[in-house]
């Protein structure tokens, strides 16, 4: 949870797959409290506490139209391995699948 003066900011969520695999659900951080890293960081925490409790690997399942949650995954390691276009929410959109690595040295750690 990310909070700015006492109020909710942001969350992320992962849920475990496996022993191996910890799925990263949702990020949200709130109009209000973006543009200062806090998406970064609950990544960041995300990715930590999943390699901390022994995950390996961390899939997670995004939109094409979610520009700016998918450069924090990628510039947090995540390496886009599908897409495929699906309508949704009423909208044609590209559904993406990517995954991060939990055992490199970089899992967790910012990089940018």
């Amino acid at each position: 949870m990310a909070e700015v003066d006492g109020q909710r900011a942001g969350c992320i969520f992962r849920v475990a797959a496996s022993p191996e695999t910890a799925r990263l659900r949702i990020l949200l951080v709130h109009p209000s409290a973006r543009g200062y890293g806090r998406g970064y960081r609950l990544v960041d925490a995300c990715l930590a506490c999943a390699g901390g409790a022994g995950c390996t690997r961390m899939p997670l399942w995004t939109n094409d139209v979610l520009a700016a949650a998918r450069r924090i995954y990628l510039q947090r390691g995540f390496t886009m391995i599908a897409q495929e276009p699906h309508h949704s929410f009423g909208a044609g959109l590209v559904g993406q699948t990517c995954e991060a690595d939990l055992t490199g040295t970089h899992a967790g750690h910012p990089s940018a």
